[in-house]
């Protein structure tokens, strides 16, 4: 993920983030409608993504590219931010008329695979249109779904620890490689005593964190058509987040909510807050503070549950040219100046093309970079937990009940009575 929570899933699912730059549709490039061909042969297809204006800029540049290199093709834009991309892809899938190419993430590949809406990509692969060579190791899996290829990596990246150097070190705390949960609450709990902030922002309702939690006790957030979790299990993670929120070592969820659409980390009202670890760089540029990446705590010291998520390309199976949308994501993803644009913006460039071409010189973008690499030494990624369809609107649920529980809204026996009831329609819909 996302591909998907952090600014993209978990802050802008929780409506902070989105700016109304994001709204409406980006500059566009070349005309025409779904895969039009004009008289002399000039083939437009149209091209979806969420994100921010920085991402838009860095898009449009590359496409500026490609469109010199393939002056056959042409690509006609659209933007929105995460929440509006995704309503209005909805009504496109719907009315058959997706765009050719967009933006894709885990959680929506066996939904829109269930409903036909996705081209298997293995057929533009074996016409050698698009390669799936010269990937970083374990990147291309994410996009594979019962067999079939129904999305490309532009980037990479894992959950991680953002943590306020300052408040750990004023503390006297230091987060180590194997270390446990319990030494992470206790960690909280020294950090709050010692300097009177909460030591976590609310790690509760992140439901990549709570996989990775679940895996690390032999289970999974789902399976491959539901949850691979009781309602015993939940009731004991949401209970003690419960109570550190009440004992002050996470945030008031009420100072979250003021500090929007700033995080609380950044803020100030929080130590560390668990993400995605490319989005670091938000808090850099929120805060006056520094902050750096820690290992995520685990049960046996050893295994972290960690596994490479991805933002990622995808087709539609409606597409008139198939070809020239193969073309189009086999530049994106493996094109070295691509690369260099784009950045970790999507995460760590999922090509090795990509990735070497690129060298982060600021200190928190050489941090990430790093980060994944020691990640990876350390031998503790796996595969991704597949998705069923509905997963989407299972995380939204697990997201916002979360939120209503640590309020006080809602007890937690009746939270995960009323998450498993959502769940469980989400999977039927």
């Amino acid at each position: 993920m996302g591909t998907s929570g952090n600014i993209e899933r978990r802050t802008i699912l929780k409506a902070a983030g989105a700016t109304a730059a994001t709204l409406g549709l980006a500059a566009t490039t070349g005309c025409g409608g779904n895969g039009g061909t004009s008289s002399d042969g000039t083939v437009t297809i149209r091209y979806s993504w969420w994100g921010a204006d920085e991402r838009a800029k860095r898009i449009n540049e590359s496409i500026k590219l490609f469109e010199k290199k393939y002056p056959k093709i042409k690509v006609k834009t659209d933007f929105q931010d995460y929440l509006s991309f995704w309503e209005k892809f909805q009504t496109q899938a719907a009315g058959g008329n997706p765009p050719d190419v967009f933006q894709n993430a885990v959680g929506f590949l066996r939904k829109y695979d269930k409903r036909g809406i996705l081209l298997d990509l293995k057929s533009q692969i074996d016409a050698g249109n698009l390669s799936l060579d010269n990937f970083r190791e374990g990147v291309t899996t994410v996009g594979e779904v019962d067999g079939k290829q129904l999305g490309i990596p532009v980037g990479s990246n894992t959950m991680a620890l953002v943590i306020d150097k300052k408040v750990f070190a004023k503390a006297g705390v230091e987060p180590k490689p194997g270390w446990t949960w319990d030494e992470y609450f206790k960690a909280l709990k020294t950090i709050h005593d010692k300097t009177k902030v909460a030591g976590d922002t609310g790690y509760h309702s992140i439901m990549y964190l709570y996989d990775l939690y679940l895996r690390q006790n032999g289970k999974a957030f789902f399976s491959e058509d539901g949850l691979g979790f009781e309602q015993a299990d939940l009731t004991e993670w949401w209970t003690d987040a419960f109570n550190r929120v009440k004992a002050g070592i996470i945030t008031d969820p009420k100072i979250v909510e003021q500090d929007k659409p700033k995080s609380s980390l950044a803020a100030g009202h929080g130590a560390s807050e668990f993400t995605w670890d490319n989005f670091t760089v938000r808090y850099a540029a929120e805060g006056d503070s520094e902050y750096g990446l820690a290992p995520i705590p685990t049960t046996d010291g050893k295994n972290t549950g960690q596994y490479l998520a991805s933002l990622m390309l995808s087709a539609s199976a409606r597409t008139k040219h198939p070809k020239e949308v193969a073309q189009f994501i086999n530049f994106m993803v493996h094109d070295p100046e691509v690369g260099k644009i784009m950045g970790y913006d999507r995460g760590i460039l999922a090509s090795t093309e990509q990735y070497e071409a690129y060298k982060p010189t600021e200190a928190i973008g050489q941090e990430i970079a790093k980060y994944e690499e020691d990640t990876a030494k350390a031998g503790v990624l796996g595969k991704i937990t597949p998705h069923p369809a509905g997963a989407d609107t299972v995380e939204a649920a697990f997201l916002r009940i979360g939120g209503d529980m640590a309020t006080g809204k809602t007890k937690v026996s009746d939270a995960v009575k009323q998450f498993f009831s959502e769940a469980e329609a989400a999977f039927q819909a």
